[in-house]
């Protein structure tokens, strides 16, 4: 009976010492489309207003003196979609867009200009603005691409755009939600303390 006692006292004291496994930390939230589906790595989206009468989706334009590289900007007309974008994690294996991730952004246009559409932010020394425009670096997360990730977060019942890149451990980046700034007479996306808020519509 001591015996058994005893035992047991053993592994109730086992048990109380052992930590419990913890568990996996979870992916971050899935983002969704404007049917309520998964939006997918590759796949060709619209980024669109979710306030109308402002303006369309997400187009190029060459809003200042030089004709390239191209910058992001807002549609002028409403009924319009813009261009089609694509979206790649910092892990291209991940096939789900979530939100929280870093991604690149990439319009699925070809251009005159020889730079990429890939999204990247540039500071303007004119208007002392950070814009967003294109010719960034696809994939190669680090210090010398930290100004071409971009991340999806949740608003309110929608989603904003922001950067706040963190594929550098050192590196301290500028971070804000991206909104629209009026340069020139167009509707310009940067960095803003007023978030755009968007959608995302399967192209």
């Amino acid at each position: 009976m001591k015996t058994t006692l005893f035992l047991f006292s053993l592994l109730l004291i086992a048990l109380a010492v052992k930590p419990f496994p913890v568990a996996a930390e979870s992916s971050p939230d899935p983002v969704l489309d404007t049917e309520g589906k998964q939006l997918w790595s590759g796949v060709d989206y619209y980024i669109l207003p979710v306030i109308r009468g402002r303006g369309g989706g997400l187009t190029l334009a060459s809003t200042g003196n030089e004709n390239c590289p191209l910058d992001v900007v807002q549609e002028q007309h409403e009924v319009s979609n813009g261009l089609p974008l694509t979206f790649t994690p910092v892990n291209p294996k991940k096939g789900v867009i979530r939100v929280s991730t870093d991604h690149n952004i990439k319009f699925s246009a070809s251009t005159i200009c020889v730079q990429s559409t890939l999204w990247k932010l540039e500071y303007d020394e004119s208007s002392g603005q950070r814009f967003v425009t294109t010719g960034g670096v696809e994939g190669n997360p680090g210090h010398e691409t930290l100004d071409n990730w971009f991340k999806i977060e949740k608003y309110e019942d929608d989603y904003k755009l922001v950067f706040c890149p963190t594929v550098c451990d050192f590196c301290k980046p500028v971070c804000g939600d991206i909104g629209i700034y009026i340069q020139n007479g167009y509707r310009r996306l940067a960095l803003s303390d007023v978030p755009f808020k968007v959608m995302f519509k399967k192209a």
